[in-house]
């Protein structure tokens, strides 16, 4: 009987996570700022216990930008954007790389050039929202 109460009343089926619209790619680009902000404040300091947390943090944040140009790609792009835009698979091979790269590096040009990339997701996303 619990699962009889339980049971859902009815199946939805949606071909995205949520409501179409709600995607941008500024979450990925704040994350890369992050990143980019922690490898500067790495080399700005001499505390081995902040650089430490810097370190951390950056790995977690490069993550976060994965995820969210994921998110990108796999939710919102579709079949005619990469016919539009035919470096899309280049330019997210590329930016995702780059958010991997930052967990290993503590360069802040290395953070700039994820920005970069971020950048040019968000260029060719955008022309695709007009």
């Amino acid at each position: 009987m619990l699962d009889r109460i339980l049971a859902p009343r009815r199946t939805v089926h949606a071909h995205c996570d949520l409501p179409c619209g709600v995607y941008d790619p500024a979450q990925a680009r704040i994350e890369a700022e992050s990143v980019k902000a922690c490898q500067e404040k790495y080399q700005g300091s001499d505390d081995p216990i902040f650089k430490e947390r810097a370190i951390t943090i950056k790995e977690e944040r490069a993550d976060l930008v994965k995820h969210h140009l994921w998110v990108l790609w796999t939710d919102y792009f579709k079949p005619e954007h990469l016919e539009k835009h035919p470096n899309l698979h280049d330019l997210f091979w590329n930016a995702t790389k780059l958010a991997g790269e930052s967990k290993k590096s503590e360069e802040p040009a290395q953070g700039q050039k994820l920005l970069d990339a971020v950048d040019e997701v968000a260029k060719v996303f955008w022309e695709t929202k007009s």
